[in-house]
């Protein structure tokens, strides 16, 4: 794809169209902003499309201290490099780029490690501002302040990213950038949930709880671990169908099981109990029906959905000692972004990921709060907003 980039922009500011949350929960509005130019560490990105996670859902309906405003939401979203700050080697102007919540810097013991994606340099955390500044890029015309989303803020024609949270496309001739944007966090995040984070292995079992675009994602990276049976568990029976697409093979519907709890039917299903469980919705009662129904002695239960904040676990210490089973946190599926993006984006070009099958919807950016409209309806997988192209 040929980089359409303003000319002589460098080094100052930008006005362009963003969708700005105003307030919690009222529609987005589309209005000009302005984008300052990039500090050190820092890169301008001109965003070609961005596809509306949950996240953005759940982040606009936040109050309190999750609840900055006004800001700038998306944070799935693929673009070219506008112009880069000083000690800006990695990346340059002109190169596509995935720009990801998670920050990989290459330098600290975590991220050297193969044991961990939590970089200590630039820790992950929520913040309006940009993370070595302290600062926002983005100003509306009367000079207010607006603030960033999870160090991204994709739902804006131009934005200002730091380099430890952006990864090279080497190759964007070879990707679509409706595709490439994916990978910034949903469908990675369950891919490399099975992949990374359990280390699903071939002949497994697993079952998922709660079949959103991150279940299926997870029920892809199990089925690319060559998992033998992969159980969804959700109270809509059209998503077995849409499942299947991803590897499903087995179907729970919790409303349906009578007097028996999920986890009885899962040990059922798996004589004693699935050898790995992903809790996909971001609900503590559904966390531990997943530990429940994992396998004395090895079962691994992964924690992928996002709670609401306070939310607690409370686990019987003996049970914990004398099962034998391990629960784990799984922040971007465990994958470190420039290491493992471009595995993932290797596997899509050799057609062994599915990526077209997530992507339900896809619209201008006028039309971002329909898009708002058909995630919470459950209407949509993935739907990908174009920033600046008719439809």
């Amino acid at each position: 794809m040929e980089a359409q980039l303003p000319i002589n922009s460098e080094g100052k500011p930008i006005q362009c169209k963003a969708a700005v949350c105003r307030d919690s929960g009222e529609p987005l509005v589309i209005e000009d902003v302005v984008v300052a130019p990039p500090m050190s560490g820092e890169a301008r990105i001109r965003i070609i499309c961005s596809s509306l996670c949950h996240s953005d859902l759940t982040f606009w309906k936040a109050k309190g201290p999750l609840g900055s405003f006004p800001r700038i939401l998306g944070h799935e979203a693929v673009g070219v490099v506008e112009s880069v700050g000083e000690d800006v080697s990695e990346v340059k102007k002109g190169d596509m780029v995935i720009p990801v919540f998670m920050a990989e810097c290459l330098e600290c013991v975590d991220c050297k490690s193969k044991k961990s994606n939590l970089c200590s340099n630039v820790p992950f955390r929520m913040s309006g501002f940009m993370p070595r500044h302290e600062s926002s890029r983005f100003t509306d015309l009367s000079g207010q302040t607006i603030h960033h989303f999870l160090f991204v803020s994709s739902f804006s024609q131009y934005t200002v990213v730091d380099v430890v949270h952006l990864t090279k496309i080497s190759d964007p001739s070879s990707l679509p950038p409706n595709r490439a944007c994916l990978l910034s966090c949903g469908v990675s995040t369950g891919v490399g949930a099975a992949w990374k984070t359990a280390e699903v292995e071939a002949g497994s079992t697993v079952a998922i709880f709660g079949l959103g675009s991150i279940g299926l994602a997870v029920a892809e990276g199990a089925r690319l671990c060559g998992a033998a049976k992969i159980i969804g568990v959700d109270l809509n029976p059209q998503k077995f169908e849409i499942g299947k697409k991803f590897g499903l093979t087995d179907f729970v519907n919790p409303g349906e099981c009578g007097d028996k709890p999920v986890s009885q039917v899962i040990k059922e299903m798996t004589d004693g109990g699935a050898d790995y469980c992903f809790e996909c919705v971001g609900m503590a009662s559904l966390v531990h029906e997943a530990y429940a129904s994992c396998r004395k002695g090895w079962g691994k239960t992964i924690v992928v959905g996002v709670d609401q904040l306070g939310s607690n676990l409370t686990f019987s210490s003996g049970e914990v000692l004398t099962s034998g089973k391990c629960i784990m946190g799984s922040l971007f599926g465990g994958l470190k972004p420039k290491s493992h993006i471009p595995i993932l984006l290797k596997r899509y070009i050799d057609k062994e990921l599915q990526l077209d099958e997530f992507v339900t919807h896809e619209m201008e950016l006028e039309d971002i709060n329909r898009a708002f409209d058909l995630l919470q309806a459950g209407q949509c997988l993935r739907c990908v907003i174009w920033m600046d192209k008719k439809l």
